[in-house]
């Protein structure tokens, strides 16, 4: 994922190497896609759960496993991550970005027991990653599968309190899609 960030000079040595190591996580992922250099960032016992569907692993043997099999080999070829923000605390980062792909192959890791269906989906995710002792220890991956289920043509969102891509729309550009859209569904209210 490009830098969200134009100027680091604020950041602390300690939020600098956690970044870096957080940079060196990710390109492991989706540039190398090496499971076994992406874990090596990791303390011993790391955690990920990708939050609505609650699938990732504890520990080294089954994380790298998962990265193995279902993460990195699982990943359309045309992912895009859009960064929105990143903030970077004591112990901790959090990144925004909308996450791009077309649904060209089985996703375990975010959409199981779904055939791809060829569907481009366009979704918001956030990233809360954990550091202890100069590595990472855990991930949680927080999107709105509501949404990208919607996108799949998986949920019709008619009469239901769900969008599509437009969430993820009105993050990149706040004037691209007109708020409270689903209110007016049933209020008839000029304001909103």
């Amino acid at each position: 994922m490009s830098d969200p960030h134009s100027d680091d000079d604020h950041l602390t040595p300690a939020q600098k190497a956690m970044q870096a190591l957080w940079e060196e996580h990710l390109a492991a992922e989706f540039q190398a896609k090496d499971a076994h250099a992406s874990c090596d960032t990791m303390v011993e016992k790391p955690y990920v759960n990708h939050v609505p569907v609650m699938t990732g692993g504890v520990g080294r043997e089954q994380l790298e496993h998962f990265y193995a099999t279902y993460f990195i080999p699982k990943m359309p070829p045309d992912v895009e991550m859009v960064p929105i923000s990143r903030t970077i605390g004591h112990d901790r980062i959090v990144d925004e970005f909308v996450f791009r792909f077309t649904h060209s192959v089985e996703m375990e890791w975010m959409l199981p027991g779904i055939a791809p269906t060829g569907k481009r989906v366009e979704s918001v995710f956030v990233v809360v990653v954990g550091f202890e002792n100069g590595k990472i220890s855990h991930e949680h991956i927080h999107w709105d599968q509501a949404s990208v289920l919607v996108q799949l043509g998986l949920i019709d969102p008619a009469g239901l309190p769900v969008a599509g891509a437009e969430t993820a729309r009105k993050i990149l550009d706040r004037n691209s899609v007109r708020s409270n859209l689903l209110m007016k569904r049933t209020i008839a209210d000029d304001e909103i």
